[in-house]
């Protein structure tokens, strides 16, 4: 005895839109000879489809690494020499062709042709429409006066009493000539159409039905099973191409990590565990010294060249003073905003030995 109340089991919700006059496309069942045939052909598929997928996703890797690396930087670059040029040849066609016919039109065509258009308006337009107003338009009135009392009233009259009548009398002899060729017509169809009838049925069971039924008994099946097979054949490579793909990513994958392993981890760990800690103790035991002491020796040869030059310039002015002697010193000018407060020297006024006030003696 079932203890646990069960629920009555809800009715699906009725799909939006359907025909409920239509009848519900039944599943297509499958037999064991399209199982038979689709297992072997997926097989043989996915063997051939394989290596093509592995060798297209090495390309795709190649090719979207020389697009990233090379070809889309070089791409940019001349996409960029491209617009400078442009802008430069742009500029330059400006400045030398749309500039100055830019101002030959703003400042001669444009008036000129102001000019002429207002003379040709003077010279043509005002006499034209004077001519037309005053001479040309009274003669036309006369004219037309003249042809309507010459020509219209007599066709009018021509039309009403001669040509109405004999067209009636044409459009009367018209119709008993229609109703008799029709009647001959209509004996002569009847005639016509059963000869066509018996052709037809004649050309019919001749050519039209052996032709349907070669193609309902013969082309027909020929035809559906082709459609089988191709349809199966390319599920097949359908299948096949999405295996093949979750095999390529495998064996890429385990070869990336194979040659991470033998290649990159040594490489980073000798780089890491050996070349960094040497060239750290380079640094500090041998750089770092060698590079004082050098900074130290730089400073003594800048101070030992300086003392030199500085002798240099001393015997010289030595060897001045012994051949032309000392110049006789001027009287200092008294008063004024450009008197001279200090004898002058041969040397330059300084602080003593030192250079700044806090090492002078």
């Amino acid at each position: 005895m079932d203890l646990e109340k069960r629920l009555p089991a809800e009715p699906a919700p009725a799909p939006a839109y359907v025909n409920e006059t239509a009848p519900a496309p039944a599943p297509r069942a499958e037999g064991c000879l399209v199982v038979a045939l689709r297992l072997p052909v997926r097989i043989v598929v996915l063997v051939l489809v394989v290596p093509v997928r592995i060798v297209w996703d090495a390309l795709v890797v190649c090719g979207r690494f020389v697009f990233d690396r090379a070809l889309r930087p070089l791409g940019r670059a001349l996409a960029r020499l491209g617009r400078g040029i442009g802008a430069v040849l742009g500029f330059v066609g400006k400045a030398l062709f749309v500039w100055p016919w830019v101002a030959l039109w703003r400042f001669v065509l444009k008036p000129v042709g102001l000019g002429l258009l207002w003379l040709g308006h003077v010279l043509l337009v005002v006499p034209a429409v004077w001519a037309y107003r005053w001479v040309l338009t009274p003669i036309g009135h006369g004219l037309a006066r003249l042809v309507l009392v010459l020509v219209v009233e007599p066709a009018r009259w021509l039309y009403a009493r001669l040509l109405t009548p004999l067209g009636h009398g044409i459009a009367w002899l018209a119709r008993g000539v229609w109703w008799v060729l029709r009647g001959i017509g209509l004996g002569t169809w009847w005639v016509l159409r059963g000869i066509g009838i018996v052709v037809g049925t004649l050309l019919r069971w001749i050519f039209v039905v052996p032709v349907v039924a070669l193609w309902r008994w013969v082309l027909a099946p020929v035809g559906r099973a082709l459609v089988f097979v191709g349809r199966e054949i390319g599920d097949a490579l359908g299948h096949a191409w999405r295996i093949a793909g979750h095999l390529s990513r495998a064996v890429w994958g385990f070869l990336g990590r194979l040659l991470k392993l033998i290649f990159v981890e040594p490489v980073r760990w000798v780089y890491r565990r050996l070349l960094t800690p040497v060239g750290h103790a380079v640094r500090d035991t041998l750089w770092r010294p060698v590079s004082r002491g050098a900074r130290a020796v730089g400073h003594a040869a800048r101070q030992a060249i300086g003392s030199v030059r500085e002798s240099v310039r001393e015997a010289r002015a030595d060897f001045r003073r012994m051949l032309f002697g000392t110049s006789r010193e001027k009287v200092p000018v008294t008063g004024g905003a450009g008197a001279r407060r200090e004898p002058d020297t041969v040397r330059g006024r300084t602080l003593g030995s030192g250079t700044t006030p806090l090492t002078k003696d």
